[in-house]
């Protein structure tokens, strides 16, 4: 019986970069071990905002808010598509 390895299925320069890099990386690497991963890890996202709203208030919402247009962005073109 042989073994055999999985190479990452993208090896585009910018595959390579995301995970070399050590949290996005990591998490990366454990979706594609385990993909109910994703959902472990919205939750922690979702408690750190609630945590930073609840520390520092609105600047902390605004921001987040901020850094979320490109990815509604993104979205919206996908959706728009034909």
């Amino acid at each position: 019986m042989t073994t055999t390895t999985l190479a990452p299925a993208a090896t585009s320069p910018t595959s390579r970069f995301l995970r070399a890099l050590p949290v996005i990386g990591g998490l990366i690497r454990a979706v594609e071990r385990e993909i109910d991963t994703i959902y472990y890890i919205l939750v922690i996202a979702l408690t750190a905002l609630v945590f930073a709203v609840q520390t520092w208030g609105l600047p902390a919402l605004v921001l987040t808010a901020l850094a979320l247009v490109p990815v509604m962005f993104v979205i919206l073109i996908i959706l728009a598509r034909p």
